[in-house]
C-alpha cells in the first residue's frame, strides 16, 4: 500500500487552488482552477495534495455539511530553508499564524492557513533520526 494523495474538501475551490499554486508554489498536474478537482505535485516525488469541491463529494456520499466545525486537516510540507521559504510566501500574500520557530531540537516549523482554514505546517528538519 502507498499513499496516493491527501485530499482536502473545500468550498472556496478557486481561492484554495490559487493559494496552493500561487502562494505555496506547488505545481498543479493539470489546469483546473474552477474545479471540482485538482492535484498538486510536491518536489521529490512525494504524494501530492489534491483539492475536491466539498459540494461534489457531498453529492457522491449523500451527506457532508457545507462547512465543517473546527480544524479537519493539517497539510505538512517539508522545506530545506524555512526562513527563506517563509519570506518568499509572505511576499506572495501568505500570513503566518506561527513561526518560524523551533518545534523540537531537530525541527523548526511555521504554520499558516489556506483560504478554507485548513492548517498548513512547514517543516525544516535540522537533524534526522538515526533510522532516517
Amino acid at each position: 500500500m502507498e499513499l496516493a494523495q491527501i485530499r482536502l474538501l473545500v468550498t472556496d475551490f478557486r481561492g484554495c487552488y490559487r493559494f496552493y499554486q500561487d502562494v505555496l508554489g506547488l505545481k498543479p498536474q493539470f489546469e483546473a482552477e474552477d474545479g471540482p478537482y485538482a492535484k498538486f505535485s510536491c518536489d521529490g516525488g512525494s504524494a501530492g495534495i489534491a483539492l475536491q469541491g466539498r459540494a461534489q463529494m457531498g453529492q457522491v456520499l449523500g451527506e457532508l455539511s457545507a462547512a465543517p466545525a473546527g480544524y479537519r486537516s493539517l497539510v505538512v510540507l517539508r522545506v530545506d530553508d524555512l526562513d527563506s521559504y517563509c519570506a518568499e510566501i509572505t511576499a506572495r500574500g501568505a500570513v503566518l499564524a506561527h513561526g518560524p520557530a523551533p518545534m523540537t531540537d531537530r525541527m523548526r516549523v511555521a504554520h499558516l492557513k489556506d483560504p478554507e482554514g485548513n492548517l498548513v505546517e512547514l517543516q525544516q528538519w535540522l537533524a534526522l533520526r538515526a533510522a532516517d
